[in-house]
């Protein structure tokens, strides 16, 4: 999760230089241009049939697409970060919901005490960044997006596609979501980039760390626990993006965010069944 929080300081540092769903596409052909290559020289296996790409291309829309589109769009268009983050981080709390009526997986006591501890850290961190918000109006729509599609996406991989080959599996849940997003970005954008040092490092870092990395890991973590776990660990995503804030930007870290952060790991702690 620490190089999934990674994703918020690179969209502060991309966002200024293209729209968002320009980028996000921009990003997507990356991710495949570097993966096709790989695939081919190491002959990873390719989804077997129609079906199973059908299954890994819906679960890159869901989390690729809508997800990320979301969230980019919410802060391009002037939702404080903090805001679209304390949005996002109901999804385990919507993933264990969902985990019991789509997967059968039981959700105890114990693990919705710590989903729920873990939520009220999550907005510990993030309460000096909600002061003097008054109204969100139309600009936490695409926050509510990305959570519905974050929340769907994972229940929905671990539900029809937990395991696939990472090399082959990124270019076919990469190109959909790609297709997607051009769909829309012709129809709402200009395809806008100054191509400027801050932007091309923006975009190296989402590309190789967090598509690349991030991703990967996050399809590890979805074939190996279950669906509540990995949720859960989405807890820890605005904790680690306060403490990068602080490191790299001179961002306040307050007492209460430091009580947050203290509760959110005591929530993951205890939502994750072994």
């Amino acid at each position: 999760m620490f190089l999934w929080s990674t994703g918020f300081i690179g969209a502060k540092f991309g966002l200024p230089y293209a729209e968002p769903l320009t980028f996000l596409l921009v990003r997507y052909l990356l991710v495949m241009g570097l993966m096709l290559p790989v695939a081919l020289a190491t002959r990873a296996p390719w989804p077997r049939d129609a079906r199973q790409w059908f299954h890994i291309g819906v679960s890159g829309i869901l989390v690729h697409a809508t997800y990320l589109g979301g969230v980019f769009s919410s802060i391009a268009h002037g939702l404080p970060a903090g805001v679209s983050s304390l949005v996002v981080g109901i999804q385990p709390l919507l993933t264990a919901v969902g985990a019991g009526w789509l997967l059968g997986e039981r959700v105890v006591p114990r693990q919705w005490l710590g989903l729920v501890l873990g939520f009220a850290g999550v907005a510990l961190v993030l309460s000096n960044k909600l002061a003097g918000v008054a109204a969100w109006g139309p600009q936490v729509w695409p926050a509510l997006i990305a959570l519905a599609g974050i929340t769907a996406g994972t229940l929905y991989q671990k539900r029809f596609c937990p395991s696939f080959d990472l090399r082959t599996g990124a270019i076919a849940q990469f190109l959909p979501s790609a297709v997607v997003t051009f769909l829309v970005a012709s129809q709402i954008e200009h395809f806008r980039i100054d191509w400027t040092p801050q932007f091309g490092f923006a975009m190296a870092w989402l590309v190789l760390v967090l598509s690349l990395g991030a991703i990967s890991l996050l399809n590890l973590l979805i074939r190996r626990g279950s669906a509540v776990n990995v949720a859960s660990m989405f807890y820890l995503t605005p904790p680690s993006t306060a403490l990068i804030a602080w490191f790299l930007f001179d961002e306040t870290l307050t007492g209460l965010a430091l009580v947050g952060m203290v509760l959110a790991v005591i929530g993951v702690y205890l939502s994750r069944k072994p």
